[in-house]
């Protein structure tokens, strides 16, 4: 089996099974976090059609990130996991896809789902790993995913070096088009390295155009406001195949910033969770 070694697990994340566990348990009781660590719901509406999370390492972001999966989790099970996530080495394809096999975190190992990343296979989105091989963005969202779901949730990573509004668009066609249990996570950070009050208006000026679907919007604030958010595409594209496949609303879980975690507010970078939702029908998973 084909098997991605983690990358950044020492660095972004503890390096034992322990130590995440705990790393992510904290985040969950955090302050900034949804107040304590959440229950599976085996009998969750399935609603959640996609999800935006930070990607920053635990200590700073995982408090936000915590907000993302315990919605997920009081939503119910997911099978497949599909994670796109901005490519910040500027090794691979516009869009690579790991197609196999399997990542290995030190909550174990997360099987690909191949059959869902053949199906995203075409156009500019291509089979490739170097991508993928020292990439965090996707990484840092695994063992999230393994702490709910254990080594039953299957996942499909995505890097999009290429993050403009067409390739967005084209790969979230892509992503509408998978069936099943599947939710989809955009990766990102938003501001970085600005004094708070720029940041979080920058910050709040985005996340009010993901909030309306408005992808065109949010490129136009990304470019006149200066925004240095790194997984605009990613966000673009989840954002577009949630609403094809039916999401009606856009919900900010949490927003804060590393200046929350460290105290220092002169140099901050801000994080975000959003979950993009159907409306509730009351009958339990739809089929995508």
């Amino acid at each position: 089996m084909n098997i991605r070694m983690p990358a950044v697990s020492g660095t972004f994340y503890a390096s034992t099974r322990d130590g995440v566990i705990e790393q992510i348990e904290w985040c969950y009781g955090h302050k900034y976090g949804p107040g304590g660590v959440p229950e599976v719901n085996e009998s969750g509406p399935r609603n959640i059609v996609g999800l935006v999370a930070p990607h920053a390492g635990y200590m700073a972001s995982g408090p936000v990130a915590a907000h993302a999966y315990n919605a997920l989790a009081h939503d119910g099970r997911v099978d497949t996991a599909i994670i796109v996530g901005p490519n910040h080495t500027g090794y691979g394809t516009p869009v690579s896809v790991w197609s196999s096999g399997a990542w290995a975190t030190p909550l174990g190992k997360a099987r690909v789902d191949e059959d869902v990343a053949n199906m995203l296979i075409g156009g500019v989105v291509r089979a490739g790993e170097s991508a993928h091989i020292y990439e965090h963005s996707v990484e840092v969202q695994i063992p999230w995913l393994q702490h709910l779901y254990g080594d039953s949730v299957k996942i499909v990573p995505v890097a999009m070096l290429a993050q403009d509004a067409g390739v967005a668009r084209e790969l979230g066609d892509a992503l509408a088009q998978v069936k099943g249990n599947v939710v989809i996570i955009a990766s990102t950070d938003l501001t970085h390295y600005e004094p708070l009050e720029s940041a979080s208006q920058k910050d709040m000026n985005i996340v009010a155009a993901v909030e309306a679907f408005d992808s065109a919007e949010m490129y136009r604030r990304l470019s006149s406001e200066s925004c240095t958010m790194c997984g605009y595409g990613p966000v673009a594209a989840v954002m577009h195949a949630s609403r094809k496949l039916g999401a009606t609303r856009a919900e900010l879980l949490k927003y804060a910033t590393s200046g929350d975690a460290t105290g220092d507010y002169s140099r901050v970078v801000g994080y975000a969770s959003v979950a993009f939702r159907r409306e509730a029908t009351g009958e339990g998973l739809v089929d995508l």
